[in-house]
C-alpha cells in the first residue's frame, strides 16, 4: 500500500493510506537500518512509503520512495551524523526572534543555504513582533530588510495576537511546508494560530537561559482545513551544516549567485582574488556583511566557531 509518513519517532512511524485516509503504525524492516545510513533517522516525515499490514492498524515499511527535496543538518557536537528534519517540501518557514530566544544571523543563513541547497523556498516569519520596543522593531525592520534584499520574502508576525497569519495562510494553501527554528520562537503557537483545532502544546521561555522548552519532541505533519499540510518540528539549537562543495556555496547566496559572473576568475572564491564581484558589492553595501561572514564561515566549514558564537 502507499503511504504518507505523518509523524517518525524513532522507532514507530504513523503512516497515512493515501488510498483510504487511515493512519496506521509501521515500524521499518532492518535493512533500512543496514544500508550504511548516516542519519539518525532513516525515514522522515513526509516521506513516501510503501507499507503492508501485519495486523489491524500495524504495519511494516517495506520501501521509501525517492525524495524531491529535504531539509537536512548536522549535529553541531561532535557527532558524524546527519538528521533529516522533513521530506518533499514545496515551502519552508523559518520563525525568526529578536530576542526570547535570540536568533543569529549565522543561524538563519546555515538554514536557507541548506534550503537553497535542496532548492526548497523559504520564507522568513519574524514573530513576536507585539512585544518589541520601538528601537527593537526598528531592529527587525532592519534584518528583514537585509533578506528582502537578498530575495527572501519576510513576514512580520504575532503568532498569539494573530497579526498577519492570514498573510501566511495564502502562501500555505495547496502546499506541503514546514516550520523550523530555535526552541521557544513560537513554532507550535504559530501552528496553533494557523489551525486552533490542532491544540499543539506549547511553554514559556527559560527566563534564565532564554531559552524555549522543547514542547514538539518529534516532527509531526498535520492536515489543514484549507488545503495543504504543515510539519511542525522539534526546536533546533544549532544547524551544523552538511559537507557543501566550496565551488557551489556561493549559488546557495541568491545575491552572490548574481554577481558571480562578473568576477574575474571563474573559479573565484571571494576571499582573497583580485576583481571579485561580490567583495567589490560588499564594499559598496549592496550586500550585507553578515551575509557575506556566515559565507566565510561555512567556507571554512568551522562548527567550532559556529557552536561558540551561538552558545550551543
Amino acid at each position: 500500500m502507499e503511504g504518507l509518513v505523518y509523524k517518525s519517532t524513532g522507532s514507530w512511524y504513523m503512516v497515512k493510506d493515501l488510498a483510504t485516509g487511515h493512519f496506521h503504525d509501521c515500524r521499518i524492516k532492518g535493512k533500512f537500518r543496514l544500508k550504511g545510513i548516516k542519519n539518525t533517522n532513516p525515514i522522515a516525515v513526509g516521506d513516501r512509503v510503501v507499507f503492508e499490514l501485519e495486523e489491524e492498524n500495524r504495519g511494516v515499511i517495506t520501501e521509501i520512495h525517492p525524495r524531491d527535496n529535504y531539509i537536512i543538518r548536522k549535529s553541531v557536537n561532535l557527532s558524524k551524523q546527519t538528521h533529516i528534519i522533513a521530506s518533499n517540501i514545496d515551502l519552508a518557514f523559518l520563525v525568526v526572534t529578536l530576542n526570547n530566544p535570540p536568533t543569529s544571523t549565522t543561524f538563519i543563513d546555515r538554514f536557507l543555504v541548506t534550503a537553497e541547497a535542496y532548492s526548497i523556498k523559504t520564507v522568513l516569519l519574524f514573530n513576536k513582533v507585539d512585544t518589541y520596543n520601538e528601537d527593537e522593531l526598528t531592529e527587525v525592520k532592519y534584518l528583514a530588510s537585509v533578506y528582502r534584499k537578498a530575495g527572501y520574502e519576510c513576514i512580520g508576525i504575532s503568532a498569539t495576537t494573530g497579526k498577519n497569519i492570514d498573510k501566511v495562510k495564502v502562501a500555505m494553501e495547496g502546499k506541503t511546508c514546514v516550520v523550523s527554528g530555535h526552541s521557544g520562537a513560537g513554532k507550535s503557537t504559530l501552528i496553533n494560530a494557523i489551525d486552533p483545532h490542532l491544540h499543539l502544546r506549547t511553554a514559556a521561555i527559560s527566563q534564565l537561559h532564554q531559552q524555549g522548552q522543547h514542547t514538539t519532541t518529534f516532527a509531526e505533519m498535520f492536515d489543514l482545513p484549507f488545503g495543504g499540510r504543515i510539519i511542525d518540528t522539534p526546536g533546533i539549537k544549532g544547524f551544523g551544516m552538511v559537507e557543501i562543495d566550496n565551488n557551489s556555496l556561493t549559488d546557495y547566496f541568491p545575491e552572490f549567485f548574481a554577481l558571480k559572473h562578473h568576477c574575474k576568475f571563474n573559479n573565484c572564491l571571494h576571499t582573497d582574488e583580485p576583481q571579485c564581484a561580490i567583495k567589490e558589492a560588499l564594499e559598496r553595501d549592496e550586500i550585507a556583511w553578515s551575509r557575506y561572514k556566515s559565507y566565510l564561515q561555512i567556507l571554512s566549514g568551522d562548527d567550532k566557531v559556529y557552536r561558540e558564537e551561538n552558545n550551543q
